[in-house]
């Protein structure tokens, strides 16, 4: 039942704001069986009049024994979703709080017990997971809903009631923008070009012509820009579509052109909104992310062809190899570290974590995870062992993350990893492998088996893989120096909301060994000449030129013993004093005294001049990391 409560108009009519409650007192059971998260109960609120919402809270009542099974949110007419409450509490139970943002603590902090007594006034005052600040800006009419479901079985409990209160204000001038997006072909080939075809709407009943509107689409890994067309300009690297304003009763489109980069059953989502706008929009706000909302859609496509395992890219490795072999090193059950030394490369860190879930006692896999087994052989015959880490995942969002950490980088990785698959209403695997290489980021190059597809640095299980089978495989190449690697495994999009049990396994890891790759560089400019001081200074006798050398490993190992030896032109004459080193030209500030002797050789870096030849030393020069040494002379 739906019943009216109150009505408050500010003392200010310039800016009137109206705060309506409403209440919904339709009891019911809250169990697993009946309101599980597939399918939540739901108590709504139908709000009539459209106005401007400033401000929400929402008071909820209910008894359940361990109220950690709890979940509860709060969904507007716009399709906007903000938790209100996500397992909270463990074994403390029920629940009379009052949802506001201003409250002092957060619902997170709520262990106690909650009374069962009538509300309102409801007991206790928390602040949502979410922010309920979320709804601000949108049309109030519609029909609101509180969802509440038990997450796990064992507990139960009554609804009791709930109160919703919005504040709002007359809705202002404004403009009602819409937005389509369509996908020229929704089976294309690999390599095929495709268009995607964005088209913002301003509302012939709009009262404003709306400026400063920019759509947000930042384009899906597997699908490769090549142009785009249309109205206003489009950035493919931050995915902004400038559009600019649109009058009342005007469309504004923007085709984008690319090609498919996916492997054959690879699903492509593609999502654009409208990211911002100078008018107010009673039924959408921009960039809030809200899928229920018109200025906001999706295009899909998915790649045609029959699926084959496909070809990795051979690893090339100039100074030979190292294999990290599971077959010859140990690993007790269970454990989530372990340290291997790698010959010419150091030592290797090998690190796993868990989050969302827990891993498994698995005796057919050997025994408690993460554990050194060989049921799972990814096709080989004989079979191999690999780290296999299997878990109870509660949720999508639940992951495994092993870290590879080397003492100095390598120019380059390939290893498997098995059984990336899927099992219908079980699990749905995805495989996120990145790396970095002194901090900045390094892609590798997925490929793919026949049960699952990749997309960018991910792989996705799509169909079923035994065991025994090689279908599962996924083979991750790095073809550039990478000194971490992050191997994330979980769940994607087709699992169900509680995966369960599942689990992957990764396979020896081959490594080039390091090899450092020094390139040097030349560069001189005029700082100063007799006639024109320092002011676009000419290279004529008498003025001043500075050089700078810069040696630089671009390799993946360290290089040692680096001597440097620059004769100068006849037609110069050196600058005492002048010497400098740093690790880049324009940081060459560390004075050097010319000569080959004291503190200033081994800075990290030394120089002098001896006759007519400059020299630098270093003793190691890591990978990335750079010489710099400069110094001016005078031209005869």
């Amino acid at each position: 039942m739906l019943v009216w409560l109150a009505l408050t108009l500010a003392s200010n009519p310039a800016a009137a704001q109206t705060t309506t409650s409403y209440s919904n007192t339709a009891t019911g059971t809250i169990s697993e069986t009946a309101t599980a998260c597939a399918s939540p109960m739901v108590r709504n609120f139908t709000v009539g009049a459209n106005a401007q919402v400033t401000d929400v809270n929402i008071g909820v009542q209910f008894t359940h024994s361990y109220r950690g099974d709890v979940r509860a949110t709060l969904v507007s007419p716009g399709g906007t979703v903000v938790n209100l409450i996500t397992n909270v509490g463990t074994s403390a139970d029920n629940l009379n709080v009052l949802f506001d943002d201003s409250a002092a603590a957060s619902i997170s902090t709520h262990t106690s017990n909650d009374n069962s007594a009538a509300a309102p006034p409801y007991q206790r005052t928390f602040r949502p997971e979410g922010s309920l600040a979320s709804f601000n800006g949108q049309g109030s009419a519609g029909t609101w809903q509180l969802t509440i479901c038990d997450s796990l079985n064992g507990d139960s409990g009554n609804f009791t009631r709930t109160d919703l209160t919005l504040t709002t204000v007359p809705i202002a001038p404004s403009a009602d923008l819409s937005l389509t997006k369509s996908v020229s072909n929704a089976s294309p080939a690999a390599g095929a070009s495709i268009n995607y075809i964005l088209s913002v709407t301003n509302a012939s009943g709009s009262a404003l012509t709306a400026t400063g509107v920019t759509v947000q689409d930042t384009l899906p890994a597997g699908f490769a820009f090549t142009s785009a067309s249309g109205f206003g300009s489009y950035n493919s690297t931050t995915g902004v579509w400038t559009v600019g304003s649109i009058p009342p009763g005007t469309t504004r489109t923007l085709t984008i052109t690319g090609t498919v980069s996916a492997t054959a059953g690879a699903s492509v989502t593609n999502i654009a909104e409208v990211s911002a706008s100078s008018a107010f929009d009673f039924d959408s706000t921009p960039g809030n992310g809200a899928a229920g909302e018109d200025d906001y859609d999706a295009a899909s496509f998915t790649v045609s062809g029959t699926r084959a395992a496909g070809t990795p890219p051979t690893l090339v490795c100039p100074v030979g190899t190292t294999m990290h072999d599971w077959d010859g090193v140990t690993w007790t059950a269970g454990t989530t570290s372990g340290s291997y030394a790698l010959t010419a490369i150091g030592t290797m860190n090998f690190n796993i974590g868990i989050s969302g879930g827990a891993f498994l006692n698995n005796a057919t896999y050997g025994g408690q995870s993460p554990t050194r087994q060989n049921v799972v052989t990814g096709g080989l015959s004989p079979a191999q062992f690999s780290i296999f880490e299997i878990a109870d995942f509660t949720s999508q969002a639940g992951t495994i993350t092993s870290t590879i950490t080397l003492p100095t980088a390598v120019p380059g990785v390939q290893f498997r990893v098995f059984d990336i698959d899927y099992a219908a209403g079980q699990f749905a695997d995805r495989l996120t492998v990145t790396g970095s290489f002194n901090g900045s980021p390094v892609m590798p190059t997925l490929t793919n088996g026949v049960s699952n597809y990749v997309i960018g640095n991910s792989a996705y299980g799509d169909a079923t893989s035994a065991d025994a089978s090689a279908n599962g495989n996924v083979v991750v190449t790095f073809a550039a120096p990478v000194d971490t690697i992050t191997i994330t495994y979980g769940s994607h999009g087709l699992a169900p909301a509680d995966p369960g049990q599942q689990g992957a396994a990764i396979h020896d890891i081959t490594f080039c060994r390091p090899t450092a790759n020094l390139t040097i560089a030349k560069t001189s400019s005029i700082i100063s000449d007799p006639t024109n001081g320092t002011t676009d200074p000419k290279a004529i006798p008498g003025a001043t030129m500075r050089y700078c050398i810069l040696v630089t490993n671009n390799g993946s190992g360290t290089a040692t013993g680096i001597n440097i030896a620059d004769p100068l032109p006849t037609s110069t004459a050196f600058t005492p004093g002048s010497l400098r080193s740093g690790t880049s030209c324009a940081g060459a500030t560390a004075v050097e005294d010319d000569n080959a002797s004291g503190a200033d050789e081994s800075d990290p870096f030394g120089a002098s001049i001896g006759g007519n030849i400059v020299a630098a030393t270093t003793p190691t020069l890591a990978p990335g990391n750079a010489l710099a040494v400069a110094f001016d002379v005078t031209i005869n």
